[in-house]
């Protein structure tokens, strides 16, 4: 093999668990594709003779840029039309991107942290690399990512699952959640609904979604038995049940053929959050990964009721 050849195959080693670095870090799958391109760039243009281990070094460039693009990311935040939720990261096995424990509640939390916060609890607690190497990736001494890292671990702590959902249990959870939402059985659903849970839907601007995240069951019932009684029995159809970082939920296709993504996290047989996606610009690769056939077609128009 010749150099250039050598290069590429240590890299494509990596290219997976760069990736999940970079989704973690962003939130965003398109953005971090990019990035991890970026860095197959500059790793082509580097001196592969002095990289000792490729993957840290790998692993430092492509965080380095995360926290480059946070900086323009949480701008652009500031402005967001109602919630913002990350990208939906489908489970499909195929890039190894999702072969990690950070459920969706838990990129949530980590929202809350600082980039470097955030990078030094990624890299370190989840992703495995040593305090020395984290500290050169952060341009930090030990002792102050130790102390990041630590800060972040307590602030997430209470966002990490104490008992995982079985996947079973998980699916059968989310196809009852489904059925009795579409169909208004608020019976069915009052069994279903954790006391202090919450739904939190983001359109973007582009797609009609609550702007503020609703909180409690009966607010929750109130809502399911109104869109029922207002579009009837019709309104949805499920597409595919799937995992989203992590969390049981499905594919769904609403009134007006608008795509949406249901992720719940659920606690003692209860759910305690809905994630509902609906923002077309973050549903493009389920559109590639779970409808290949409708990829070339508008995802959501812009008037469509949630």
């Amino acid at each position: 093999m010749g150099q250039t050849d050598t290069a590429t195959a240590l890299f494509e080693a990596h290219r997976a668990r760069l990736l999940r670095i970079a989704y973690r870090m962003l939130g965003s799958r398109s953005e971090a594709e990019d990035l991890v391109q970026e860095t197959w760039l500059r790793w082509i243009a580097a001196d592969h003779g002095a990289v000792a281990a490729p993957y840290p070094f790998l692993a430092r460039i492509v965080t380095r840029l995360c926290l480059d693009q946070m900086k323009s990311a949480r701008a652009c935040r500031e402005t967001y039309v109602g919630a913002w939720l990350p990208e939906p990261l489908v489970e499909t096995g195929e890039d190894g991107v999702d072969e990690d424990d950070l459920t969706l509640t838990l990129m949530m939390a980590l929202e809350r942290l600082s980039p470097l916060e955030r990078a030094a609890f990624l890299l370190h607690d989840v992703f495995g690399i040593p305090l020395g190497a984290v500290a050169e990736t952060l341009d930090r001494e030990a002792a102050a990512v130790r102390q990041l890292a630590a800060r972040a671990r307590r602030n997430v702590q209470s966002a990490r699952p104490r008992f995982p959902v079985a996947r079973e249990e998980g699916e059968r959870i989310a196809r009852a959640f489904f059925d009795a939402s579409v169909s208004g059985d608020v019976a069915t659903l009052r069994t279903l609904l954790a006391e202090q849970v919450v739904l939190c839907s983001d359109g973007g601007g582009k797609v009609l979604a609550f702007r503020n995240p609703i909180n409690g069951p009966e607010r929750l019932l109130r809502l399911f038995a109104g869109v029922r009684r207002k579009w009837g029995p019709g309104r949805a159809a499920m597409v595919a049940p799937i995992r989203i970082d992590w969390l049981p939920g499905y594919v769904s296709r609403e009134r007006g053929d608008v795509l949406q993504t249901t992720a719940l996290s659920i606690e003692n047989g209860r759910i305690t959050a809905i994630y509902i996606t609906r923002n077309p610009d973050k549903l493009r690769h389920v559109l590639r990964q779970v409808l290949p056939p409708l990829a070339g077609e508008a995802v959501a128009g812009p008037d469509e009721e949630p």
